[in-house]
């Protein structure tokens, strides 16, 4: 394919994660020094930053703090849940895109998120191929939730694994300073998916787990997950810890947190109805079948950015899969999202970067395999943490400028035209 030359513009969007920031660093990096790039622009909380004509000139920033981006947590340019509409149905945001990259001499166009932004990265993609526009555009894999099709594994993943397992593992040994009757119910992100969840049962590899986990892979059966429970606390000198996926569902497909109405009739002393997420839910339920104290955790927006305990192997690769989106479009490639391909060198873990075409990532999930949940539906097999232990190595933390960490401060000089 003949040689592109026009402007590059980065977008991310989603939820952000300890290692979103280190794909921008990779695809800011590489596109700098290309000849084929002039401009590089960052687009200012995602796709509606190209439709409001709001984005920030990157060749403006300095390489250090570029540099600093690898280990900065969150969306440095800001993010955004926007859904394009079909084009077929209401064309109107594709054509102000065409307009403003036109008008931009945009020619590569690289989005960073889960599978709503593959979706994204999909239609725009087919949308400049109908209109006859030239531009290569690449997806770079982003989610916590790990569940974008047609790659071992997601950038953002290993990082919120390794710290829901460090932090399940301080609740086990917080859980057990009293000699008294102690129920913790951890509460996990995963909607859909129930890898994050899954990444409890790390901790229990290293013996400081929790006894039972339930992903939204399994439906959910209230009697049964009392009776595991006691079980468990009987069996146990009175000590549980339960780690449960935020959408689990029971048999009719309603989410165990919406039983929290349920509880509605249980009021506390000043008269409050006693509502809350599926760990709270999950909590009052134990706390009424086992008459003992009961705590719901929920990691919450902790699990997500948590660079202090980032995997050196998430910021490693995520960096390299920004680079890799620029090398590939400049040698011709477009329509397709960067992956991570598993293999073995010198007889340990190693990742190849392969391509995916948009069309088969957008919109579609991956689930953990139902071989690699126990059959009774509450813990993970050997499978699982072989497939997770590796995502999870290495230590990556930033610069400490007075005991506290140095993440990038970018100018954000707007592009003007």
């Amino acid at each position: 394919m003949s040689k592109l030359v026009g402007n590059l513009i980065f977008g991310q969007s989603g939820g952000p994660t300890s290692v979103i920031n280190a794909s921008a660093a990779g695809v800011f990096t590489e596109a700098l020094k290309s000849d084929c790039i002039p401009k590089v622009y960052g687009a200012a909380y995602g796709i509606r930053g190209i439709l409001e004509e709001k984005f920030y000139d990157i060749t403006q920033e300095d390489p250090r703090e570029i540099e600093l981006l690898k280990t900065t947590p969150s969306s440095a340019l800001g993010s955004v849940r926007y859904k394009l509409a079909d084009p077929d149905v209401d064309d109107t945001d594709y054509k102000r895109i065409l307009e403003v990259f036109k008008k931009y001499d945009i020619r590569y166009f690289f989005y960073n998120g889960g599978n709503d932004s593959m979706d994204t990265c999909n239609k725009i993609s087919k949308f400049m191929q109908k209109a006859g526009y030239e531009c290569r555009v690449m997806g770079v894999p982003k989610t916590i939730d790990n569940d974008l099709y047609g790659t071992d594994h997601c950038p953002g993943y290993g990082s919120a694994a390794k710290y829901v397992a460090t932090a399940t593992m301080e609740v086990y040994h917080d859980a057990r300073v009293y000699d008294t009757p102690m129920v913790c119910v951890l509460e996990v992100m995963g909607r859909n998916a129930g890898w994050l969840t899954a990444a409890t049962a790390l901790a229990s590899y290293k013996g400081a787990g929790p006894d039972l986990i339930y992903l939204p892979e399994i439906v959910f059966d209230m009697d049964k997950f009392i009776a595991d429970c006691k079980r468990v606390y009987e069996n146990n000198n009175h000590k549980l810890i339960v780690a449960v996926s935020e959408g689990v569902k029971d048999k009719n497909g309603k989410y165990i947190s919406e039983y929290g109405s349920d509880l509605a009739n249980t009021k506390d002393s000043f008269g409050h109805a006693q509502l809350g997420g599926t760990g709270a839910v999950l909590a009052n339920v134990l706390k009424k079948e086992l008459g003992c104290k009961t705590r719901a955790i929920e990691f919450s927006l902790l699990q997500r950015c948590a660079a202090h305990c980032a995997s050196k192997t998430d910021v490693e690769e995520a960096f390299t899969a920004g680079q890799k989106a620029v090398q590939y479009a400049v040698e011709g490639i477009t329509d397709h999202m960067v992956a991570y391909e598993r293999t073995t060198k010198n007889g340990k873990y190693f990742c190849n970067y392969v391509l995916v075409n948009l069309s088969q990532v957008a919109n579609t999930e991956k689930k953990v395999p139902r071989e690699w949940i126990t059959p009774d539906g509450t813990g993970l097999t050997k499978e699982f943490i072989d497939y997770a232990l590796p995502l999870i190595e290495g230590e990556s933390c930033p610069p400490i400028e007075d005991g506290l960490p140095r993440f990038a401060k970018l100018k954000k000089v707007l592009a003007t035209k």
